[in-house]
């Protein structure tokens, strides 16, 4: 595993973030037997939200922690003030109410990195920041960031809290992958993938803000399962999302180059495609759902997977050759 480092955060932070939606109460026994490979292999942050599971995300998640002793190892990577279906609920009052509620699900008095996720564009950064800064003065939580905010919020938020002596947003966490996106999976989504995608790629590269990337293997469009033949076979709700997001044919050129450059170096394409990720020039944390011990395993070892610029630009359809 490599590290990297979060502002506000003294633990190692794990280059590759995993991902908790698998997880849960109604299987204790597999839950904790995943989470304690992933752990073994060097993962260090996992990412929660205040939405999964109607809470049994969290709660699962900290039953873990505690019932491992693993507090001061774990780097908990939780995410609130998620909209409903009546309100944005971006406000400094739904973000406190999350908060703690997240808080007595991991029956822990702090969360490393808490996150919010999504934006209200119509409501002020000033109040959000003030908030995050009241609850980081109070212990509750290590540093904070915004989950599908725009570059230009999380600039202005940080130039805010700059001027005014406060805690800027640590980190980022939008959609980026090789394959671009036709359409957003989820409502109110950000991605800084493609062509729409430039301006903000331009500043994260320029302020290395650590970005937290989620679908960074395009939701497992480059695991092999889906080809341009088989798209109707799928009726799994998060197999359809896939291809009704990924699957085009610019992307599947994409797929075509990272399965060739995979035989070549003795890996998969899933390994490649993550590979690429890690290869631009941003401060990139890819988010990975291993569902076992070993596609973790596998997760980890695209770390070692060195691809020149030129090697980059190729899978991206940049260019024509190698």
């Amino acid at each position: 595993m490599q590290y990297g480092q979060i502002p506000g955060i003294d633990k190692p932070f794990s280059r590759l973030v995993q991902g908790t939606t698998m997880i849960g109460s109604g299987d204790i026994d597999g839950s904790f037997a995943l989470l304690d490979g992933v752990l073994e292999l060097g993962y260090t942050v996992f990412d929660t939200a205040h939405i999964y599971g109607g809470g049994d995300n969290e709660r699962t998640l900290g039953r873990w922690i505690s019932d491992r002793g693993v507090r001061d190892r774990v780097v908990i990577l939780a995410k609130g003030a998620h909209l409903n279906a009546d309100r944005r609920r971006v406000t400094p009052w739904d973000i406190t109410s999350d908060l703690y509620d997240s808080l007595a699900r991991f029956k822990t008095d702090y969360i490393d990195l808490y996150v919010l996720h999504r934006d209200d564009p119509d409501f002020p950064v000033e109040p959000i920041v003030d908030i995050l800064n009241e609850h980081a003065r109070a212990g509750r939580i290590r540093a904070f960031g915004g989950s599908n905010w725009t570059h230009d919020r999380i600039q202005q938020a940080n130039s805010y809290a700059t001027a005014n002596g406060l805690i800027p947003f640590a980190v980022s966490n939008p959609q980026f992958s090789l394959a671009v996106q036709k359409e957003e999976p989820w409502d109110e989504c950000v991605s800084i993938t493609g062509p729409e995608g430039a301006q903000a790629r331009k500043y994260y590269q320029e302020s290395q803000i650590p970005l937290l990337l989620w679908s960074s293997v395009a939701g497992g469009f480059f695991s092999g399962r889906f080809r341009r033949d088989n798209l109707d076979s799928f009726t799994d709700g998060s197999d359809q999302l896939c291809v009704r997001c990924y699957a085009t044919e610019e992307n599947f050129q994409r797929l075509d180059r990272a399965e060739e450059m995979a035989a070549g170096k003795g890996v998969t394409a899933y390994q490649i495609a993550l590979a690429w990720v890690l290869a631009q020039p941003q401060n990139t944390f890819p988010l990975v759902g291993a569902r076992t011990v070993e596609e973790a395993r596998q997760n980890a070892e695209a770390l070692e997977i060195k691809l020149t610029p030129q090697e980059s630009a190729w899978l991206n359809l940049e260019s024509g050759s190698l």
